[in-house]
């Protein structure tokens, strides 16, 4: 049998606008463009990676059209988490605007930036993501630790529903914390639907004077908490390019991984994304 497409699961498109990209604040400027498959296509191909996931990083409907229109022109694109309002009375209705798009596997929202750290749990909310399960799609979580425990209780309203935690849930890196930020994700991987995504580590780290060493307690927190099946590589570009270049954020995680044995590999770097996300092969 040959090895999975190795898949970077978690990266970002954009034709940059300021109004539209405010979230690009001051010290961010290297964000301060537009990033398309052409710019990513090479990096990819340095490192042997076969395939990306593009998420949203605007909260539109157009944004979502305009992502599964670049996967329709590049294979190498090989599934979309892209965005509706989850809140809306028609929120049925806007999913069904992409009930033939194949290479839409997933939705998110921008929990982190809500004010209400148990935003998870607003009913208008929950009855948005209640409509997911049935149209295979994933839900992908957005949060910060703080919210870390009305996440919990949101996931136990929704067990047959596949959950992907970004960014390990964003722990404190650059300071070193890791409770109560560990026991919580240990929690959370106790529900079997919910997996994680081992990215955006480096900008929740020392920008300029992070070392490797940084995170490997970080990984090893969720390796023993999600296990080799329920972990999936992610590079979190081009926001990764505030901290790292995209080599550097690859070999974090294959030099931590080389503990592993090579199934594990496979499934940590491709495997477990085209399982999770039902992604469509290349042609």
């Amino acid at each position: 049998m040959s090895a999975p497409m190795r898949t970077d699961a978690h990266q970002h498109f954009w034709n940059y606008d300021p109004a539209e990209y405010a979230w690009i604040g001051a010290g961010m400027e290297t964000l301060r463009r537009s990033f398309g498959p052409t710019d990513l296509s090479p990096l990819l191909a340095a490192e042997a990676i076969d395939g990306c996931i593009a998420v949203q990083a605007r909260q539109s409907l157009d944004e979502t059209r305009w992502l599964l229109d670049l996967a329709r022109e590049h294979d190498f694109i090989r599934g979309i988490v892209g965005w509706i309002d989850l809140r809306a009375d028609e929120a049925a209705d806007q999913l069904d605007l992409f009930a033939d798009e194949p290479k839409l596997v997933g939705i998110r929202h921008v929990v982190q930036d809500e004010t209400d750290d148990e935003f998870l749990l607003r009913e208008d909310f929950r009855r948005g993501v209640a409509l997911l399960a049935e149209r295979g799609l994933v839900y992908d979580v957005l949060i910060y630790p703080r919210q870390l425990p009305a996440a919990l209780r949101f996931v136990d309203r929704f067990p047959e529903q596949p959950f992907v935690l970004d960014h390990l849930a964003k722990p404190l890196i650059k300071d070193g914390i890791r409770e109560p930020w560990a026991a919580q994700v240990r929690e959370l991987a106790k529900r079997p639907n919910v997996a994680c995504k081992v990215s955006g580590m480096v900008t929740e780290a020392d920008w300029t004077r992070w070392r490797p060493d940084d995170f490997t307690p970080y990984l090893d927190t969720v390796f023993e908490a999600f296990g080799e099946e329920r972990l999936l590589f992610g590079s979190d570009w081009p926001v990764c390019l505030l901290a790292a270049d995209y080599p550097a954020v690859t070999r974090i995680v294959t030099r931590w991984a080389e503990a592993l044995g090579d199934t594990a590999r496979e499934k940590l770097f491709g495997g477990n994304a085209g399982r999770i996300y039902g992604l469509v092969p290349h042609p």
